[in-house]
């Protein structure tokens, strides 16, 4: 699969990404390369993974929601979204008491695994537990190495220091990028930008080095306690993989926002993603988040003007960010004994 501006069959012109780029405040010069001269009408777009030298799809397949159907209605979920181009399996150890990541290993049987860039996360903070976790996750998943590997809801802001601390899961998660079985790192929250810049500035003072970070990207982040605004910038800079998730908050910003879906994902794939991240719990998702990759062409500055002008009020206070502004969706802090 190439990289390609599907609509317009033709790479972003310079004039095109600046405009997207403004948005975010991120200059041109060093934003990441997201196409290259290369196009394909008619798929999904592929981009680059920060500096990691792999590519990836643009629209990425959320783990929570893959494990809420049935086993085999997940595996055919699976394998059509690989078979329409969707190479970015998102997952944790988790979701669903590790349903999740059992499902996603059966369905890459058959030479399915070697077609994805497979993600998981763990939560444990402890070198033992995320040690513990790590092969759990393996195990499930079928697979001898996870190329992603994240520290799992990163929302507190003691959360760094444990991690990084003496004894904790960074240590676990370097041991077993030594022995093979993961390629690269990263972290997650969707609480608070300072606790995420926090993580960034402890990981780099211990020397360790994210490839990736994922976090919430989407209509109503852009005006409240903004992830776009004060993280994405720094991840340009530093070209770490940007992971968009969250962006049709779980629903509530579609049903509640005044905007549509394809709106919500075109508007996400238009920051300097790597790829957005979208639950899909049924096959019309599906349809709907291949379509959005399929159809995509960058927003202009004029469009995204007008639409965060329609959701400016609805974003005040977070409402439709209850994983900002609530514990709803923290796992880890309604089950404590996950960190270890």
């Amino acid at each position: 699969m190439c990289d390609r501006n599907e609509q317009l069959g033709r790479p972003f012109t310079r004039r095109e990404f600046l405009k997207v780029s403004a948005v975010a405040g991120i200059g041109l010069a060093s934003a990441p390369k997201l196409f290259s001269a290369d196009s394909t009408p008619g798929e999904i777009p592929v981009r680059e993974l920060g500096k990691t030298g792999v590519k990836v799809s643009a629209v990425g397949l959320g783990g929570y929601h893959i494990g809420i159907p049935d086993e085999q209605e997940s595996i055919r979920m699976i394998r059509s979204a690989i078979d329409r181009g969707i190479t970015f399996m998102d997952n944790c150890w988790d979701y669903h008491n590790g349903k999740s990541e059992i499902y996603m290993g059966k369905a890459l049987r058959d030479g399915y695994r070697d077609k994805v860039f497979l993600m998981s996360k763990i939560d444990g903070h402890t070198k033992e537990a995320a040690a513990k976790q790590i092969e759990e996750s393996l195990k499930r998943l079928q697979t001898d190495r996870i190329d992603l590997m994240q520290f799992h809801e990163v929302i507190r802001d003691t959360d760094p220091d444990k991690i990084f601390g003496e004894g904790g899961s960074a240590e676990a998660m370097l041991e077993a990028k030594k022995a093979g079985k993961i390629r690269f790192f990263g972290f997650t929250g969707h609480k608070d930008p300072a606790i995420h810049l926090k993580c960034l500035r402890v990981a780099a003072e211990k020397q360790f080095p994210f490839d990736a970070v994922q976090m919430p990207l989407n209509v109503m982040d852009a005006h409240f306690r903004s992830f776009e605004k004060q993280v994405l910038p720094e991840l340009v800079k530093n070209r770490i993989g940007v992971l968009g998730m969250k962006p049709l908050g779980s629903g509530a910003i579609v049903r509640n926002g005044g905007v549509t879906a394809i709106e919500c994902l075109h508007y996400a794939m238009s920051l300097p993603t790597s790829t957005v991240i979208t639950g899909c719990d049924t096959m019309k998702i599906l349809d709907q988040a291949v379509e959005a990759g399929r159809t995509f062409k960058p927003m202009t500055r004029e469009q995204i003007t007008a639409l965060l002008g329609r959701t400016r009020e609805p974003a005040q206070e977070g409402q439709l960010e209850r994983f900002k502004t609530s514990t709803q969706f923290d796992g880890t802090t309604h089950n404590p004994h996950w960190l270890g």
